[in-house]
């Protein structure tokens, strides 16, 4: 197949001469053709925008200061781009199309088209952070409705980001193929409908299922996000305002921390139809955390394609249309409507991969011309995909794979980590309490006696029970071994941490508990019944309330601000590599500080620590990776490294959580190694700030 970009070249109106055109002072020249800030129009063109405005009249503010005009400084920076090129060096057709892209973006400027695409995109970044704690959130009511084991909720976890890592694979490839802006509506749509699909599952398998397409789904935002949104920004800006979207993905982690305590608490909530559907609080948690990727999604149907990609696609009439709308949108907003946009034409003959497409839909059933594109894109894909190990693109791509993986394997490691060593905290303490209170009974009889009061932290050996009545009462943390039911009568019971142990039950009732037969642990059961029983596990009404998990995930996200704003300011100053290799480092020594923690307070303070030094890291390295690949690689390239950050994700919290209440040493060890790694190789990248984008 012919080289894509071997035609995908700006033609002259009049054919012959360079290949691309070049710029002009009063439209002199065909291709792109700049003319001056206001050019000669004949009278019958002059718009409604430029009447009563006398050019002689127009006078620019910061003259008398001293200031330079901001089109001398446009000229003075394309200047030195141009004289920075060795002399003699031919720069090649995709280097002229880059600056001449630059420069179009120079012009277009900043303003009201940027900051409106800005929160778009950054809805759908958000929704990928609701994404990665919406299970954590409600796991511990869903698996009350599910009557979920602990594989299986290792598995939901570890599903999501499956899902999250094949879709980022899959939507970063097509997004370099058929479009940034059509593959985000597609993966958003995705993501919306099964996750409304999934918070109205009733069993395990169907919940999975659905989180698992519904994390397919949002695992295209993150590649397709950051490449769009660069694609739209000047060289100057690049770095900061990729830096400021990053704030989006902690804004979803305190939106899902403050919804998930404000609903899912209340686990009264909802309704039921019968005994087969319930609809309880956790899953109109689940609604409203698709609410960021629907607003994304119809703000998107607004925004228009990146035109970097339709000029790559030799969609040219298509392109100067967006960016004649991004100029205008922009220079109106500052109040300078008669700012014309001077791109008087760009035309380019299509590619070979157009003509083998358009050649085979003309031809067979609509189901072949179905398989014959779908095949093509596949392979287009998978071509691209091959690309990144070429000898040009090898040492980036190991680079950037090592350092995605090292900073998500210690991250995600960390975060699972956190959380679960409070709770392993927790427990302990719980259970040293329970230990000195708990009373013990031993051969008691009771007969004829009616429980209606609660039971908790109790021991019973060997009691015998005899025609009594426990009704409407709860039952926590109480143990009966050895003991004999006989007549009893059970209405009512809510339970947690309570079991049967070597107990012999006869002519027993059971009427609406949760109070299940895995509760009676090799016990001898003779006619007994079991009418009304709850659905579900509902076992534990104490740890299903807790805020503690919120609360400790809101502030892990607050944390993420300093190092956001930090990475933001500095980004352009400092420098990319510098960023990422010293935060990488410093997130290295704030490891080594879990050695220190030993109580609940210390391991959330070194939490935060950790997030706001991570954020800076994460955010050089996600605009880093924006600015080492070209723009028909660039989404594929970044789909790639996030789906091996997802598979990093997935070890790093398996491995983490497995050392939970056995020993802390591994995971600390595990993650300064990690981090160390990455920094390291982090230093060795190239400095992108002055770099345009290819």
């Amino acid at each position: 197949m012919a080289d894509p970009y071997q035609n995908n070249r700006y033609q002259q109106q009049g054919g012959g001469g360079d290949a691309y055109g070049s710029y002009g002072e009063g439209g002199g020249q065909d291709g792109y053709a700049y003319q001056g800030d206001y050019p000669a129009q004949e009278e019958d063109a002059a718009s409604d925008a430029t009447e009563g405005h006398d050019e002689e009249d127009q006078m620019y503010e910061g003259e008398y200061q001293g200031i330079p005009h901001p089109d001398e400084v446009k000229a003075a920076q394309r200047a030195a781009r141009a004289k920075s090129r060795p002399a003699g060096n031919v720069i090649s057709e995709l280097e002229e199309l880059s600056e001449q892209y630059e420069e179009i973006m120079e012009d277009c400027g900043h303003g009201r088209f940027q900051w409106t695409l800005f929160i778009v995109l950054g809805l759908a970044l958000m929704a990928d952070g609701v994404e990665c704690f919406v299970v954590a959130f409600v796991l511990p009511s869903a698996e009350k409705d599910l009557c979920l084991s602990n594989a299986e909720k290792g598995m939901l976890g570890l599903t999501v980001f499956l899902g999250m890592m094949v879709g980022a694979f899959v939507w970063g490839g097509l997004a370099d193929k058929v479009g940034r802006r059509r593959c985000l509506i597609v993966a958003l749509t995705i993501n919306c409908v099964f996750a409304f699909l999934s918070s109205f599952a009733q069993g395990y398998g169907f919940f999975l299922f659905f989180r698992l397409l519904s994390g397919f789904g949002i695992g295209g935002s993150v590649p397709i996000v950051y490449t769009y949104f660069s694609e739209f920004l000047q060289m100057g800006k690049r770095g900061e305002y990729l830096s400021w979207l990053c704030m989006f993905w902690m804004i979803g982690g305190i939106y899902a921390s403050f919804t998930a305590w404000g609903i899912i608490p209340r686990y009264g909530w909802g309704f039921s139809m019968g005994t087969e559907f319930q609809f309880h609080s956790w899953r109109v948690f689940v609604l409203v955390a698709a609410l960021p990727a629907i607003i994304s999604l119809v703000g998107l149907t607004f925004m228009p394609e990146s035109p970097r990609f339709l000029l790559e696609n030799a969609k040219h009439d298509e392109a100067w249309m967006i960016l004649k709308r991004v100029h205008d949108t922009n220079w109106r907003a500052k109040g300078q409507p008669e700012k014309v946009f001077t791109v008087t034409h760009i035309k380019a003959p299509k590619t070979a991969e157009d003509e083998f497409i358009e050649i085979q839909s003309a031809t067979g059933t609509a189901v072949q011309r179905w398989a014959v594109r779908s095949a093509t894109l596949c392979k287009l894909v998978l071509k691209n995909v091959a690309s990144l190990l070429s000898a040009e693109l090898r040492i980036t791509t190991l680079f950037l794979a090592i350092i995605w993986f090292c900073m998500a394997f210690s991250y995600y490691g960390l975060s699972v980590w956190f959380p679960d060593m409070i709770k392993h905290l927790q427990n302990e303490e719980y259970e040293a309490r329970v230990k000195v209170i708990t009373k013990v009974f031993h051969g008691e009889r009771v007969e004829r006696f009616r429980f209606n009061f609660s039971l908790e932290n109790q021991i019973h050996r060997e009691g015998e029970y005899i025609r009594d009545e426990f009704i409407n009462i709860e039952i926590k943390s109480v143990t009966f071994e050895d003991s004999l039911f006989e007549d009893c009568y059970f209405k009512d019971i809510r339970s947690s941490n309570t079991v049967f142990r070597n107990c012999t039950i006869r002519s027993t009732e059971f009427i609406n508990t949760d109070l299940w037969k895995d509760k009676f642990i090799d016990c001898k059961l003779e006619n007994v019944s079991w009418h009304e029983n709850k659905r579900g596990c509902h076992l534990d009404a104490a740890e299903e309330n807790d805020v503690l998990i919120y609360l400790v995930s809101f502030l892990g996200s607050l944390a993420v601000l300093p190092g956001n704003i930090v990475s933001a300011l500095f980004m352009e100053k400092v420098g990319r590599v510098k960023i990422i290799g010293g935060s990488m480092l410093v997130s290295a020594g704030c490891t080594f500080l879990l050695f220190l923690s030993f109580s609940q307070a210390a391991i959330i303070a070194m939490q935060c620590l950790f997030c706001g030094v991570s954020a800076a890291a994460w955010n050089g390295i996600e605009v880093v990776t924006v600015e080492l690949y070209p723009t028909s690689k660039r989404a594929t390239a970044f789909g790639l490294l996030n789906a091996m950050c997802k598979l990093a994700a997935i070890l790093g919290s398996s491995i983490f959580a497995s050392f939970v209440g056995i020993t802390k040493v591994i995971p600390i060890l595990l993650s300064f190694v990690a981090l160390i790694c990455g920094g390291l190789v982090a230093l060795k990248l190239p400095d992108t700030r002055e770099k345009i984008l290819q």
